[in-house]
């Protein structure tokens, strides 16, 4: 899968250009509730809910991404 949607919604969350496929959410200023904002938008987008232990787990869009595969039917 093509982390660049997730990329799409870390920007819109985050308001900033800045990030990247291997750009790590916390490191670019989010925490928690903004964590969540970006899980809802996946779940909505994707049809594919992580909890915030996977997120934590790998906190870039290419990590998401893998995950998102992973969990996938």
């Amino acid at each position: 899968m093509n982390p660049d949607h997730i990329i799409e919604i870390f920007s819109r969350v985050l308001e900033t250009p800045r990030v990247q496929s291997h750009s790590d959410f916390f490191e670019l200023g989010g925490d928690s509730l903004l964590a969540t904002r970006v899980l809802s938008a996946i779940a909505r987008d994707y049809g594919t809910e992580l909890d915030y232990e996977e997120f934590v787990d790998q906190p870039t869009p290419e990590g998401l991404a893998s995950k998102l595969v992973a969990v996938a039917p």
